[in-house]
């Protein structure tokens, strides 16, 4: 993985821990990540650059007037409140395993990480 960022993209340490923390969550929720392993990785991505930014891994997949203020707000930040209580991501990150994305995996490779960064620089 590269060393450091484009500005578009997180750095290495946010990635790693992002990825870390996706895999035990998902492990402890009994959810899985979706079939398509670029989903997920563009997911992680999307959260450890939101956590270089903002100092929080807000949710990515929303459009925010005000960033700042929804870190502080805490209901986006992953796992969000509708992720917490209902199990319900939408993201697509965790997947119940009822839900026809969902896929088998609760680890994502370092190398679909890093195709779906290059994608993305």
């Amino acid at each position: 993985m590269t060393t450091e960022t484009n500005g578009n993209l997180s750095t290495d340490k946010s990635l790693k821990a992002m990825k870390k923390f996706a895999e035990q969550y998902a492990k402890r929720t009994g959810t899985y990540f979706c079939s398509d392993p670029s989903v997920t990785a563009v997911v992680i991505e999307g959260l450890a650059k939101h956590k270089d930014d903002l100092g929080a891994p807000l949710c990515p997949c929303r459009h925010y007037e005000d960033k700042e203020a929804e870190v502080k707000n805490t209901f986006w930040n992953c796992p969000c409140i509708p992720m917490r209580e209902r199990k319900e991501c939408h993201c697509m990150l965790f997947l119940t395993p009822d839900n026809d994305f969902a896929g088998e995996e609760q680890d994502i490779t370092p190398e679909d990480l890093e195709a779906a960064r290059q994608s993305m620089a």
